[in-house]
């Protein structure tokens, strides 16, 4: 993407929405006057999501919230160019651009409080990893510094922003816990008590705050405070819910009425060293909420749960791959939920991937396990000679073969992501989701997630939408999940929108994607967007392969053969098929259904791919020189 041109540049959303910018001298710092208030929603949306491509469906539900004015568009292209205009007179005028049906901010680290907060609890996590506890507390407590209020405070008049809002407001609240947690196994409760309280009465039901209010009024020994704390959020939960305080937090305050001590870290947090130790979370669920209207991949499933629950001891290793917007994670999840017996020690979901779609680094993934499972960390399982990545994976895979645990590998970007958190032995099991056939992985069974079949995606799209609905107009629905490549995201995106948006009819909605054109800007509905995901499988491909797909993609419609594809690369048949087995591997190009010669075989690529990749085609072509009268 390259480096933003603009050094002094900052803007600021964990507060009221601000900018600022550098004078000319670089002197000082001067306020930007934002515009009007449909302008500043406009923005504060970029923001929140910044470098990345914010479809026009959002932009549009920020500013009118589902009523629109059929100038829509327009007005937001005067105030897309307004804001160009406003960044244009700091030298920053390249920021805001159009891309991939919405528009898309390049912002750095530096320039927006948020992406810093995000840095800065990245590497308290991964200092409190290390043990290095001063540092965490210390990086946390900057993180926090950064919060001047509630996240854009002054913009939730629109439902759409006080969404993204309240999600940043939750990482805040995050983060305060994390840092209250570290104080107390740093032995500082006198400002953890005194801060908390607040924070407390904001969220009564949040057990993990209640917890650290806990451990500090107990630690300075205002046990009277700390039983009336357990007490109220007893009552509170009781009243409200007919439910009791977590298993943990009923033994921590049991520890309490006894003159026992509490958990330094938190019931919730990284267990301390002071006083008793953390009860054991065993067995844990921590997974995604199943989909209530998960549809298909019988014969996959039924695979997965012979495999998996089988009560032989040994590695049991499964890889559900197919091409992004396939379902592998809804259907990973599927078979966790129903696999609860079989796993008694707990199941648990982890993201391989960081927000931005990177591979994340095996010592975060194994931090976040030690973390939701209790398992062990450096301090614990040291071992000289060892490195420490080495070290602390080789923990984790003896702590994990002594149990009977599912692992949910979701995203994994190639075989060194998974290798290290695969146990040699024992009866836990680990199922992985990948785009690509992770083929050095052994032992490991394969099974792949297609696209539906037309069957199959009415079935999906009836079940969102209605029955009596989707009777009423079949065929215009055959004509939209067939508009979709019969990808089961994609479906699942029209139903959502169709769900919300009663008045449009089905063949109206089926002619929209008909157009190659505009067919991506349809398949948003709220914060699903099939484009992204689109862009998350593009980010993995070589730039060769990215070139090649590019030149595919403007074949015509259909299947086309070896030769065509040569034609079309200018290149021999023999360094063509390569690229095409290597478009295959990462599940953008559909292979041949049955054994066949290189020259017979004929490839397909996927609708939503093809028209992905002719947007990025046109992404490279260079504009037009227009040559004055």
């Amino acid at each position: 993407m390259g480096e933003p041109p603009c050094t002094g540049l900052r803007f600021s959303v964990l507060g009221p929405l601000s900018a600022h910018a550098a004078d000319a001298a670089g002197g000082h710092v001067l306020p930007l006057a934002l515009g009007p208030l449909k302008q500043r929603l406009l923005l504060a949306m970029l923001l929140c999501r910044p470098r990345t491509p914010v479809p026009l469906d959002l932009l549009t539900d920020t500013l009118w919230d589902g009523e629109p004015p059929r100038t829509a568009r327009k007005n937001i292209q005067v105030y897309v160019s307004a804001l160009r205009r406003l960044l244009d007179s700091v030298g920053a005028g390249d920021r805001l651009v159009h891309q991939a049906g919405g528009y898309l901010l390049r912002v750095d680290d530096d320039e927006l409080d948020a992406l810093r907060f995000q840095r800065l609890v990245r590497a308290a996590r991964e200092a409190t990893y290390q043990n290095d506890l001063a540092q965490a507390s210390g990086m946390l407590r900057e993180a926090l510094g950064l919060w001047r209020g509630p996240a854009l405070h002054d913009l939730r008049s629109s439902p759409a922003l006080r969404c993204e809002a309240d999600r940043l407001d939750g990482r805040c609240l995050q983060a305060y816990e994390s840092w209250a947690e570290t104080e107390l196994r740093l032995g500082n409760s006198y400002e953890v008590a005194e801060t908390i309280g607040e924070l407390v009465e904001e969220h009564p039901e949040r057990e993990r705050l209640r917890a650290a209010q806990m451990n500090a009024l107990f630690d300075q020994g205002r046990q009277t405070e700390t039983l009336a704390a357990y007490e109220g959020l007893r009552q509170l939960l009781a009243a409200e819910y007919g439910l009791q305080p977590s298993p943990a937090l009923q033994t921590l305050y049991r520890s309490m009425l006894s003159g026992g001590g509490g958990a330094t870290g938190g019931v919730f947090g990284p267990a301390g060293t002071r006083h008793v130790p953390r009860p054991d979370r065993r067995p844990a669920t921590l997974l995604p909420p199943d989909l209530p209207d998960f549809t298909g991949r019988r014969e996959q499933l039924r695979t997965l749960l012979a495999l998996l629950a089988r009560g032989d001891a040994g590695p049991r290793l499964a890889v559900v791959t197919g091409p992004a917007g396939t379902g592998k994670t809804a259907l990973a999840v599927h078979a966790a939920h129903r696999l609860a017996d079989a796993f008694p020690d707990g199941r648990v979901l982890i993201r391989m991937r960081d927000t931005a779609g990177r591979a994340r680094p095996t010592v975060s993934v194994l931090a976040e396990l030690a973390e939701l499972m209790g398992s062990p960390t450096p301090s614990t399982a040291r071992t000289v000679s060892t490195p420490e990545p080495d070290r602390t994976a080789a923990a984790w895979r003896g702590w994990l073969a002594g149990r009977k645990v599912l692992v949910v590998l979701d995203g994994c970007a190639d075989e060194s992501c998974v290798r290290p958190l695969v146990p040699d032995t024992g009866a836990s099991a680990v199922l992985v989701t990948a785009r690509t056939p992770l083929a050095g992985l052994t032992p490991a069974h394969r099974l792949e997630a297609t696209a539906f079949d037309t069957a199959e995606c009415l079935e999906l799209l009836g079940r969102i939408v209605g029955p009596a609905r989707l009777g009423a107009g079949r065929e215009a629905a055959a004509h939209i999940v067939t508009a979709t490549g019969m990808l089961p995201l994609a479906v699942r995106v029209c139903g959502l929108k169709l769900a919300v948006r009663r008045h449009l009819p089905l063949d109206e909605y089926a002619r929209r994607l008909a157009d190659s054109r505009t067919v991506l800007d349809e398949l948003v509905a709220g914060d699903m967007d099939v484009r992204p995901r689109l862009a998350s499988g593009w980010q993995d491909l070589s730039p060769a392969d990215r070139s090649a797909l590019c030149e595919l993609s403007g074949l015509p419609e259909g299947p086309f053969t070896l030769a065509q594809a040569a034609a079309r690369l200018g290149r021999g048949q023999h360094e063509v098929l390569r690229r095409l087995e290597s478009l295959m591997d990462s599940g953008v190009l559909l292979a041949p259904d049955s054994e066949i010669t290189a020259h017979a075989a004929r490839y397909e690529l996927p609708r939503l791919i093809r028209v992905f990749a002719r947007e990025q085609a046109a992404l490279r072509q260079p504009p037009v020189t227009r040559i004055p009268a």
